[in-house]
């Protein structure tokens, strides 16, 4: 119902998905038109769930989690297009490294923009530029 009630109002949804991405995208599909979008929230999915993410109209929330070595999100975002990204801070969650294991908050953000910047060769300016209009367009403001 919340999908249908978001592609009714014209609001996109947001989705926290752990281990459960075929049973996600499996509603998804069965949901899938012009009116549904939405964010992958706090996304460490891997190449291919990424591409079915975005394929369905999503972009991908990308939080402290990228700046984890052992996370491999890295990688992962390498294959993907920024235009696809938004920032996200999971707040008091997941708090990029160096804080990793303290309360997460909105001034780690440029933490998480740097790591993206490193990835796609840019600057911290230009990843939030890119990550700003990404979030203006699927909140539509």
């Amino acid at each position: 119902k919340q999908i249908a009630w978001a592609k009714k109002l014209g609001l996109p949804i947001v989705i926290h998905c752990r281990e459960a991405f075929d049973e996600v995208f499996e509603v998804l599909e069965s949901e899938r038109d012009e009116k549904l979008r939405g964010i992958f929230h706090c996304f460490t999915g891997n190449v291919a769930q990424a591409e079915q993410a975005i394929d369905l109209n999503f972009y991908l929330g990308i939080g402290g989690v990228v700046t984890y070595k052992k996370a491999g999100l890295d990688v992962v975002l390498s294959e993907i297009p920024l235009e696809n990204l938004v920032l996200e801070t999971d707040s008091p969650y997941l708090a990029p490294v160096p804080f990793r294991g303290k309360p997460n908050e909105s001034s780690y953000l440029i933490y998480i923009a740097q790591k993206l910047a490193d990835i796609y060769g840019a600057s911290v300016e230009a990843i939030a530029d890119v990550t700003t209009e990404n979030s203006k367009k699927i909140f539509g403001v």
